[in-house]
This record gives structure tokens, C-alpha cells and sequence, in this order.
């Protein structure tokens, strides 16, 4: 965790509020969550501040996120929420003591085995007014581990940002490179997609958007040797607008977020929600997905979208998709209808709810 010390003193506003993420330097979906409620804050007239210790994140973040934060304040030391009217703080799976008036802990991962009932973790849950979960997966790991009744709020998806376009032959995938602690397992779909090609697939691109800042290029290295004389492009770091791009643009989603993997034994290595799917949804593409963890909340199988287990379903799903136009635009039709249920109102629904 940062050393989180003295709060910034310039008070700005009659409400102050204070949010910390671990991960901002990953730009992933957990930090368009978490700077989605510092954008929902500033909009009520709260004054922001994020604890991080170099400002210019706040750039990058806006290009990778397309988020303002033109309004929030990036600070190195928040004392805990000391002196703050409301803390959101995103947990590690260690808990920490705050002192914000209003303490919100909120969890991404579902941690297991880190000794969450202890005796000084009991006294510091006294501070916490709220426990906050991204899924119902997620939520039945820390409700057990840590011994509390959480409450789940889904990711904010911007589903205004993602429409369908004019659909080419494209199967997407979108989902960081770097191998940190879930790994995303673009290597099946590369593999996968490779071999619908040997078996006479032909005119269809699979193409891969991640970051790949934090411990992802060697990763990306090892794609492209697999992808070699494949239709498949790895594009790393995009903007965002050029992610919309591919978006609209794409027929079919895939994710393998957690093949091979018990998601009982190692829960944080499936999918725990799957922002990127909703995303794909909201833009009229059919998602095939791997059924586990927060996949099996979003997706209706054979509604609004397919379900897979073994990699020769995801094989067998995709070609009768790609055989199917028609069926493909009736999931696709009723993938955006259901994307709504994730939308950024939802969201900032239930987040004043909690908050309040």
C-alpha cells in the first residue's frame, strides 16, 4: 500500500472526499469503476482527491479511460481519510484502519485464506460503514472470508460510448496483456482461432486490444510468435476511441479469462465481473465466453449471448454463429438491450444509495 499520510489541506467545496486504488498505473476496468465514482462525486459538488503519488496520471488515465479528471486532485498522503467527510477505499485484501467520517471499503477480488476474521481486522471493520463488492462472485468469497455482509454494486459500464457500427468478420478481444495476478489467456484464443483457421475458416480476423505497460510486453512477444501468418492483430495501448472503433465494428466477442482454472480453489483468477463483455454487448457484438465467475451474471446462454466450458465449444459456438447470420443479430440484438442493466445511471444509482 502507499504511505498515505497528511490530508491536502485546500478545501474546495462544503463535501470532501477521498479515494484510493492501488492499481491506477493498470488502467483497467477496477479503475474506470473507481474514477467513476470520483466523477459522480465532483458532478454533486464534492471536492476529490485520489491518492497517487505522481499527477500525471490524471492525463493518461483520461486518454486510456475517457474520463475527466480534470476536476480531481492527485495527492500522496490522505492520512487514511483523516479530516474527509467520505473515504472509498479499494481493498488489497488487507483492511485498513480509516478514519473518514464515512468509510466505504470496496473489493474487486474475491480473496481467500488471508485471515480476514482476525481480531484486529474485527476492530477496524468498527470504522467501516460500508462493504462494497463488484459481483455476486465476488461477494460470496468475501462475505465468507472476511465474516461481513457486503453489499454488490456492479462496474459502471459507459454504454453510451460503445455502439454498434458497420460489423466486418472480426472477432475481439479486449483485456490487458500484463500477467499480474488474473491472467487473461489470450494464448487460447490465438490457439483456438488458429486452428478454426486450419480447418478452412477463412475471411475472419481475430483481433486483441490490452495494455501492456505493467509486465505485459514479453507476454505480447510470445502472441505474436503464435500469431505468425494468422489473421490476427495484437494492438497494444490503444486510446479509447480506437477501442470504440473496434467495437462497433466487431461481430463476435471472445474471452478465455480463467480456462483451465477451478474457480473455487483460485477464484481471483476467472473473470470476476467482465466490464469488457458488457462493453461488447452495448456494442452489438455477441459475446463467446468462458462460464465463470462474473460471466455467468451477465450472460443469458443463448439469449444474449454463448457460453463455453472446453475450448472445442468455444470452437464449435463460434462457427455456428458465424454460420447463423441471422441468429447472430438476434443475440446481438438482445446483448444490447441487456447491456443497459450495467449502465453508468445504474451504477451511480446505487452508489448514492450506499453512500447516503
Amino acid at each position: 500500500m502507499l504511505n498515505c499520510g497528511k490530508y491536502n489541506k485546500e478545501v474546495v467545496g462544503d463535501m470532501r472526499a477521498v479515494i484510493y486504488d492501488p492499481y491506477l498505473d493498470t488502467g483497467g476496468g477496477g479503475e474506470r469503476y473507481i474514477l467513476t465514482v470520483a466523477s459522480l462525486l465532483i458532478k454533486k459538488g464534492w471536492q476529490v482527491d485520489v491518492c497517487w503519488p505522481d499527477p500525471k496520471i490524471g492525463n493518461w488515465l483520461k486518454e486510456r479511460l475517457g474520463i475527466d479528471l480534470s476536476k480531481v486532485t492527485f495527492v500522496d498522503n490522505t492520512s487514511r481519510g483523516a479530516g474527509y467527510d467520505l473515504v472509498f477505499w479499494l481493498s488489497d485484501g488487507s483492511i485498513p484502519l480509516l478514519f473518514g467520517k464515512k468509510n466505504i471499503l470496496h473489493f474487486q477480488t474475491p480473496f481467500q485464506n488471508v485471515g480476514g476474521k482476525s481480531i484486529l481486522n474485527k476492530v477496524k471493520f468498527l470504522r467501516v460503514s460500508s462493504v462494497v463488492c463488484n459481483s455476486k462472485f465476488t461477494k460470496s468469497f468475501i462475505d465468507k472470508e472476511y465474516g461481513v455482509t457486503s453489499v454488490v454494486v456492479y462496474p459502471p459500464v459507459d454504454t453510451e460510448l460503445f455502439k454498434p457500427g458497420r460489423k466486418e468478420n472480426i472477432i475481439l478481444f479486449v483485456g490487458r496483456f500484463s500477467q499480474l495476478q488474473q491472467l487473461k489467456r489470450q494464448d487460447v484464443l490465438v490457439e483456438n482461432f488458429g486452428r478454426m483457421c486450419g480447418a478452412g475458416l477463412k475471411n475472419w480476423r481475430l483481433v486483441l486490444i490490452g495494455g501492456s505497460e505493467v509486465g505485459g510486453r514479453e507476454y505480447v512477444k510470445e502472441l505474436r510468435e503464435k500469431a505468425v501468418s494468422l489473421p490476427i492483430d495484437i494492438l497494444e495501448n490503444l486510446p479509447l476511441q480506437e477501442v470504440q472503433k473496434y467495437y462497433a465494428e466487431s461481430k463476435i466477442f471472445w474471452s478465455a479469462v480463467g480456462y483451465g482454472v477451478d474457480e473455487l480453489e483460485s477464484p481471483y483468477q476467472v473473470e470476476h465481473f467482465g466490464m469488457s463483455v458488457v462493453e461488447a454487448q452495448a456494442a452489438g457484438c455477441v459475446p463467446v465466453v468462458i462460464s465463470k465467475g462474473g460471466h455467468k451474471e451477465i450472460i443469458v446462454n443463448g439469449e444474449n449471448g454463448l457460453l463455453w466450458v472446453e475450448d472445442g465449444e468455444l470452437r464449435e459456438a463460434t462457427l455456428q454463429l458465424i454460420k447463423d447470420e441471422r441468429r447472430m443479430r438476434e443475440i446481438a440484438k438482445k446483448a444490447k438491450e441487456d447491456a443497459e442493466r450495467f449502465s453508468v445511471q445504474e451504477f451511480k444509482r446505487k452508489i448514492l444509495e450506499t453512500i447516503s
